[in-house]
């Protein structure tokens, strides 16, 4: 009755995985066998589905026209809706590549889990595959099958804001005047990640402890078990997100020091360099002037005199600055 052959992915966009009452797992069956009734649980992912396959959620699932909605309009916030015999839910997966949000949707029901996606989510394969392999689990039902799902979801979040720390960390071991410019773009950049991430891994955390705490998931103290667990990784991630936004302060805030200090050296050597030539100008401007009757004029040595009175003065100007410390500002 089942077809326990597998189909490539791309060629079937509903994939079926269900327990017989019989204790036998089977997958890739058509849903026209749900209603036989031989199944104790099941799960159906709309993967990339057709127009014709979207249908299937009004015409054989008889879903909620409001939830169906949700589904086909596009990125909705993390949420959970209660329905007359099942829960609608929303969740969101990351693409590693551009860390953009996916929307996967979930319907919860007493014996039943189907997922719906319009964009490809990697993690469900896995979720999958976890299912099929771990025979001990078959028994659990449908929970652990919406557990595995959401469980992969947020695992995926982990290598993703771990790379993030990874170059944070880098640039903080590295931070110097040399790299200012470049760490400045690249924190900024970093920031905007993070709050994407944010922006999905709250609402993510606000879920699931809506999950844990309602009165109409009736979770078993073992079911609840599993979801805590989730609820925990996203408080970890939550506090590892603050972290590096924190850390993206600290650098930006040294970069900041760092360009200040800069600034002020080079405005330390500008004055410096214009406190010294201010009396070599005035006295080569005074001797500059067109006047006849002018004092030393006619002298046969007031030319290098002058020379070396300039030089002189420029040196114990500098000595002074070196006395009081001012030129050990340009030190690195």
């Amino acid at each position: 009755m089942f077809m326990g052959e597998a189909i490539e992915k791309r060629e079937v966009m509903i994939r079926t995985l269900g327990y017989t009452t019989d204790n036998e797992l089977v997958f890739d069956f058509p849903l026209s066998e749900i209603s036989t009734g031989d199944l104790a649980w099941y799960w159906v992912d709309f993967d990339c589905p057709t127009e014709e396959e979207k249908d299937n959620l009004q015409s054989f699932f008889k879903f909620h026209p409001l939830a169906i909605e949700d589904c086909l309009q596009g990125l909705q916030r993390p949420k959970l809706n209660y329905y007359d015999g099942y829960t609608f839910f929303v969740f969101h997966a990351i693409g590693a590549s551009d860390l953009e949000a996916k929307e996967l949707n979930l319907f919860f029901g007493e014996n039943y889990v189907v997922t719906f996606h319009l964009e490809e989510i990697p993690e469900l394969a896995t979720a999958r595959e976890r299912i099929i392999r771990n025979p001990t689990k078959w028994e659990e039902g449908h929970v652990y099958t919406a557990y595995q799902v959401i469980d992969k979801v947020v695992e995926n979040y982990y290598p993703i804001l771990y790379k993030i720390e990874d170059h944070l960390n880098e640039i903080e071991e590295t931070l110097s005047s040399k790299t200012v410019h470049l760490s400045m773009d690249f924190v900024f950049d970093v920031r905007g990640d993070l709050l994407r991430l944010r922006k999905t891994i709250m609402p993510m955390r606000e879920l699931l402890n809506r999950m844990l705490s309602s009165q109409q998931l009736a979770f078993s103290k073992h079911e609840h078990d599993y979801f805590e667990d989730i609820h925990d990784d996203l408080l970890r991630l939550s506090e590892t997100l603050e972290m590096n936004r924190e850390l993206t302060a600290d650098i930006r805030d040294s970069q900041l020091s760092i360009n200040s200090n800069q600034m002020n050296r080079i405005m330390m050597i500008l004055t410096i360099v214009s406190s010294v030539f201010i009396p070599l100008t005035f006295i080569a401007g005074v001797y500059g002037m067109n006047f006849v009757y002018m004092p030393e004029l006619e002298w046969h040595y007031s030319y290098p005199v002058v020379l070396v009175m300039m030089v002189v003065i420029g040196v114990l100007m500098l000595l002074w600055f070196k006395y009081k410390g001012w030129l050990g500002l340009f030190k690195s």
